[in-house]
């Protein structure tokens, strides 16, 4: 499953290489590759296997749900798309209240108690998903299971604080699946791949190497 996920990623380029003109973020710093998985939603066909693999992946995780919650932006269409083929509820969150009217963070009906599947299409380390596990909570609902398309899965997890609030994130590719795949197909030289691991493995010290300057905690992800 993994390895048809890393190749539809990279053939319809969400999964993107720039081994001499290095992608800048948008943190302003620079990195080899560049996952826009919001770009899943322009192939029709493409969309349909993922979808397709990812209920088959709750049935054998066994995920019990009631509700399907996307995150503003990204993870707004895949759980409206996943709500459609399951044919179950859902609802969004947003990043923060919307300042006017009844002020609410998440549209949509639910009922208090309710077991909400988290969806996104993208995790780095996760971080940026608390805000929305702490809105879903805030509102009595129940959370302990995100679902992303692509999870980097080069972070350690039982250090984080998704792990502590006892959260579980759950991916149909993660990096080591798209290298797998790249090495199989030799895709790129070894000199590029070991570049490429070399980066994922500590990207700080990536950039000092090849002259970018960073400091600081290396988070870096914008889109995590």
């Amino acid at each position: 499953m993994s390895k048809e996920i890393a190749k539809i990623l990279i053939d319809i380029n969400s999964i993107n290489f720039s081994f001499d003109n290095h992608f800048t973020l948008t943190s302003g710093l620079k990195s080899p590759v560049y996952v826009d998985c919001r770009r899943i939603i322009s192939y029709a066909k493409e969309r349909e296997i993922i979808l397709n693999k990812a209920i088959s992946y709750f049935k054998k995780l066994n995920l019990n749900f009631d509700v399907l919650a996307g995150g503003e932006t990204a993870g707004i269409p895949y759980a409206a798309f996943l709500s459609e083929k399951l044919k179950m509820p859902m609802i969004y969150i947003r990043k923060k209240n919307k300042g006017f009217g009844i002020n609410k963070q998440i549209e949509g009906k639910f009922e208090k108690k309710q077991k909400v599947l988290l969806v996104e299409d993208l995790a780095t380390d996760g971080g940026s998903k608390i805000m929305f596990v702490n809105a879903l909570r805030e509102a009595d609902l129940k959370v302990k299971d995100i679902f992303v398309i692509f999870y980097y899965d080069i972070f350690d997890f039982k250090s984080s604080e998704l792990s502590k609030m006892n959260v579980n994130i759950h991916s149909l590719c993660t990096w080591k699946d798209i290298i797998s795949y790249i090495e199989d197909e030799n895709i790129f030289s070894y000199s590029k791949i070991s570049n490429l691991k070399e980066f994922l493995l500590n990207p700080n010290k990536w950039r000092e190497k090849n002259g970018w300057y960073s400091s600081g905690k290396w988070r870096i992800w914008s889109n995590s």
